[in-house]
């Protein structure tokens, strides 16, 4: 059974979005692995980015969480605890558990420093010689999925705090020499409208992949759009019924793709048309690759596959790369879908012939 999230009314099914292909496919592949990096959704306003996040959310399993602790931390893996649920299993103590829903974080563009990543209380630590924490967002968020809509007008510092979070899995607090740190693991989910400005390319590179989304131009999709809008927006109830099965069919592949996922290995093969791609397409740095490779893993996962096909790599580098590609003042990079295949095609060509050769040579 999918959680049972308590709204005022159901949430908008995640698989009667219409078309946003690359979209749903990103955030899915975020989703199981969230070593995939995140994503940055780019486009116009009123093409389902939003809803696509918030319908996320309830496709995403139950979480076992230690009952009180503010981070949500799991209570069987202590390498992801806090530093107090873990004193208290080490002296012992049984933690209480619960199951909660995933959690979804919104955080607003307006948000201060110390509601983000949280406030320590100095009066109280030198006074009492305690530390004292407030947690924020990034708390709230742990285990979770953090959505930060409109994020190109977010402050570059607060930005870059988000990131490094999302990076090392931890955010750290320090105020006049004293410091806490906290589990911070989730999925950061961007969106933002390039009319309205644009991120740093130091801050776009650190986004795992990133998706350009439009209003869909067949007729017959936009009329799709309508009915399905309409439906909703009379009965949601009845719409959210309508769709339960297809979301419960794809909540269960994502279940079985994180089960998956441990299983799926890359070879020398893999790695070397990942190279090969980030240098004839002009990438500067390693994120390409690892993001490439990362989402071309859990692409096979979710295809219920435990080794890499050429299709997993494509689909992974059409999410990965276009944002990370050298670009001229004023000129928008286009990612060549059809060098992209060729590249592919030659390597995963020559790489099999080199295997045929060493087991000739050892045969």
């Amino acid at each position: 059974m999918l959680p049972t999230i308590t709204t005022n009314r159901p949430i908008y099914p995640f698989t009667a979005i219409v078309g946003q292909e690359r979209l749903k496919r990103a955030l899915l592949l975020n989703a199981i692995n969230p070593r995939v990096g995140g994503v940055l959704i780019r486009g116009e306003k009123g093409t389902a980015k939003s809803t696509a996040v918030r319908a996320l959310q309830r496709l995403l399993p139950l979480l076992r969480v230690v009952a009180d602790c503010p981070f949500g931390d799991p209570p069987d893996d202590p390498q992801r605890m806090c530093d107090s649920c873990l004193a208290r299993l080490q002296a012992g103590e049984t933690l209480p558990v619960v199951e909660r829903p995933t959690r979804l974080v919104e955080l607003p563009v307006n948000a201060s420093e110390d509601r983000v990543v949280g406030s320590l209380d100095l009066e109280h630590a030198l006074a009492e010689g305690q530390r004292r924490f407030e947690p924020g967002l990034l708390a709230d968020a742990n285990r979770g999925i953090l959505y930060v809509d409109e994020v190109n007008l977010l402050d570059d510092h607060l930005v870059d705090l988000l990131l490094d979070a999302a990076a090392m899995g931890v955010n750290t607090v320090e105020r006049e020499g004293i410091s806490v740190s906290h589990p911070a693991r989730f999925i950061l989910v961007g969106t933002m409208n390039p009319e309205e400005g644009e991120l740093r390319p130091q801050l776009l590179d650190r986004f795992g992949l990133v998706v350009e989304i439009g209003g869909l131009r067949e007729v017959n999709d936009r009329v799709a759009i309508i009915q399905r809008r309409l439906h909703y927006d009379r009965d949601p109830v009845e719409f959210a019924t309508e769709w339960e099965p297809a979301e419960q069919v794809l909540a269960q592949r994502i279940r079985e793709a994180k089960t998956l996922l441990p299983s799926v290995k890359l070879t020398s093969m893999d790695m070397g048309i990942v190279a090969r791609l980030a240098v004839e397409l002009g990438v500067d740095g390693h994120r390409a690759d690892l993001a490439i490779l990362e989402a071309a893993r859990t692409h096979a996962a979710l295809e219920g596959r435990v080794a890499l096909s050429p299709i997993d790599i494509r689909i992974a580098a059409e999410l990965a790369l276009p944002h990370r590609m050298r670009r001229q003042p004023f000129v928008d990079v286009q990612l060549d879908e059809e060098k992209l295949g060729s590249i592919i095609q030659r390597e995963a060509e020559r790489a099999e012939s080199q295997d045929q050769e060493q087991k000739k040579k050892t045969s």
